[in-house]
């Protein structure tokens, strides 16, 4: 069994920032990709962001430029660095993973919500 947990969601003024932390425990032999999407109220579940092992990364173009996507193969952890957050960023977000246990896992965290607002 492996598992998803989320952190560093809140409140913050517009023009803030906030990092996001995901870490993956349980028998992990590797983490091809790890990814965020979020979901703001009344919409679908987006991609934000992803990252390979080998630290290729993507964007949605509503956040290129002000988010950071990054890993720490060694902790088996994914950051989202949010830079100049805007009102629109508001939802929660959603760490995904592809984790290579004793077979695959599409795995999900239970999400954290940010907030931007003054």
């Amino acid at each position: 069994q492996v598992q998803l947990v989320e952190s560093g969601g809140g409140l913050v003024q517009p023009g803030g920032s906030l990092r996001l932390s995901c870490a993956a425990s349980g028998t992990i032999f590797s983490i091809p990709i790890m990814c965020w999407y979020r979901q703001a109220p009344g919409n679908q579940r987006a991609l934000v962001a992803t990252i390979t092992s080998g630290g290729s990364t993507n964007y949605a173009d509503s956040v290129k430029g002000r988010f950071t996507v990054s890993r720490d193969n060694s902790k088996n952890t994914v950051y989202l660095q949010m830079d100049d957050l805007k009102p629109e960023d508001t939802a929660v977000y959603y760490c995904n993973a592809l984790i290579q246990s004793y077979r695959p896992y599409d795995a999900w965290g239970r999400g954290t919500q940010v907030t931007v607002s003054s």
